[in-house]
């Protein structure tokens, strides 16, 4: 109980000082005027930005009495490398501004944010200029290191997941039973063990618990994580999909033992003849199809989910000359409240099927084909905890 007090903890004490650090109540310009979401194409519009990365919190926004758009939410660090160098700033800097109008000077140079993608002006420009496909033609996309929204989330359940684990490793090395949040981890643990990692992997499982734990964690936290108002959509970027789908291949690849590549690259029991052609079938498969299927799967749903989900909150909006506000309100909650408790399903089966494939497709790679040589499964009580130290 004492490890999860620190981590709760540790996550308010982050929120804080971030929250701190800038929550922001700017005065919209005559372009952010436009930022109410009123119509179908403003709410499509506002749904797909929803879905994507940014560089801050945006909590809500709201009108003022004087008629000033206002915006609430938290800056994260911007950290981008220009012409000058590498050049940091927050991003409340550009005071919530993604059309390209606000312009920051930092680190003797000149950056707009258009699309959520920092482009820095060339010099003497006054502002943005585009071509016929809305393309800018006087400004240069920069190579971006900022700590954005998924990224910290990721830095956050990282951290937490270190403190979480650290924590039940410890407790084995003292105790039989763990206590506190340790007892809450344990049966999940040992469900990724035996009911994962033992039935794909074979003998050899113990090797690659740790990954497939670790990938299993991951991905289920973020999954909830984005099912909170923050924002958070990490698992629905392709690029995180991709990374986790990239460490997989390079585990089954490496890892893969002689008869994994014989018979990829040299099938015995076929004709010669046709053995070439098995061999580009199963090249194409290890490093391609697999792959693709673990990003693609996980970045689909999940992004749909989401996609699912804002649209029902919409209704509200869309359909309220229909029903009434009262109707298209009511309407929205029910409808949003019941695709929310499925996404809670979704979003452990997600990693479910993630690390249940991983493991399948390790345990083909390590897999012996020694043909009536069956291993006996070690039963160890202390499985889990030598797992763990």
């Amino acid at each position: 109980m004492r490890v999860f007090k620190r981590s709760i903890d540790l996550a308010a004490t982050l929120f804080i000082l971030l929250f701190s650090i800038g929550v922001s109540a700017n005065s919209s310009s005559d372009e952010e005027k436009e930022g109410a979401v009123n119509t179908q194409e403003e709410v499509e519009s506002y749904i797909l930005h929803h879905i994507k990365d940014s560089h801050d919190f945006h909590l809500f926004s709201y009108t003022n009495s004087e008629g000033e758009r206002k915006h609430v939410g938290f800056p994260l660090p911007v950290i981008v490398w220009s012409s000058e160098g590498l050049v940091t700033f927050m991003s409340s800097r550009f005071h919530h501004d993604d059309s390209g109008h606000h312009i920051v000077e930092a680190g003797g140079t000149r950056f707009v944010k258009l699309h959520s993608k920092i482009y820095e002006l060339e010099p003497g420009a006054e502002e943005i200029a585009m071509d016929e496909e809305h393309h800018p033609v006087n400004a240069h996309k920069v190579l971006d290191f900022s700590i954005t929204k998924s990224v910290f989330g990721m830095l956050l359940i990282g951290i937490l997941m270190i403190i979480w684990f650290g924590g039940l490793a410890r407790q084995y090395k003292n105790k039989q039973i763990p206590t506190g949040f340790g007892r809450i981890l344990e049966p999940l643990v040992l469900y990724v063990r035996d009911e994962i990692a033992k039935p794909n992997i074979g003998h050899k499982y113990r090797q690659f618990t740790g990954y497939l734990l670790t990938v299993f964690f991951f991905i289920w936290i973020l999954n909830l994580l984005g099912l909170t108002p923050f924002g958070f959509n990490v698992t629905g970027q392709i690029a995180v999909t991709a990374a986790l789908a990239i460490f997989t291949l390079v585990i089954y690849t490496f890892k893969g033992n002689k008869d994994y590549w014989e018979h990829m690259l040299w099938m015995p029991g076929v004709p010669v003849l046709i053995r070439p052609v098995l061999a580009v079938i199963e090249l194409a498969g290890a490093f391609l199809i697999k792959p693709f299927s673990l990003l693609v799967r996980l970045f689909a749903n999940i992004s749909a989910g989401h996609i699912v989900v804002m649209s029902l909150i919409a209704i509200l909006i869309t359909m309220k000359s229909e029903l009434t506000v009262f109707g298209s309100g009511l309407l929205s909650f029910v409808l949003s409240l019941f695709i929310t408790l499925i996404e809670l399903l979704v979003a452990f089966l997600q990693a479910y099927i993630f690390t249940m494939l991983s493991a399948l497709f390790i345990g083909m790679a390590v897999a012996e084909h020694d043909h009536g040589h069956d291993h006996d499964e070690e039963v160890d009580a202390e499985d889990v905890r030598a797992d763990f130290i």
